[in-house]
């Protein structure tokens, strides 16, 4: 073994020893694990037709909540709605996508996420 308790011919990672390299992982997972259990309890909102649908979702990906104007319900044009309802749905989950690179980009590992 050489001297900083790395192994021979490597350096100890570059200074640093074994033990300091999984303390420094056993930090970053538990890191990791608090910003999804943080991202969980959030609420991403998203709307369409000006307003006329909303959705929220947890960070968890489950809807929680749809709200539809009644003025968008026209029995002629389901589709319309049906539409509008996807849309807003789609946003919300984009942005709950979003915040999951936000939150774990910070974590700077290339190729994990």
């Amino acid at each position: 073994m050489s001297k900083k308790g790395g192994f021979p011919g490597m350096g100890g990672f570059g200074g640093m020893n074994i033990n300091q390299l999984m303390k420094e992982a056993k930090k970053m997972q538990a890191d990791i694990e608090k910003s999804q259990e943080e991202l969980q309890t959030k609420e991403f909102e998203s709307t369409a037709g000006g307003g006329a649908i909303s959705v929220k979702v947890a960070g968890n990906k489950q809807i929680k909540e749809i709200k539809i104007s009644k003025d968008v319900v026209d029995p002629d044009d389901v589709e319309m709605l049906e539409d509008l309802i996807i849309t807003c749905v789609n946003e919300a989950l984009k942005k709950v996508d979003l915040a999951q690179s936000a939150s774990m980009g910070k974590f700077n590992m290339p190729g994990m996420f």
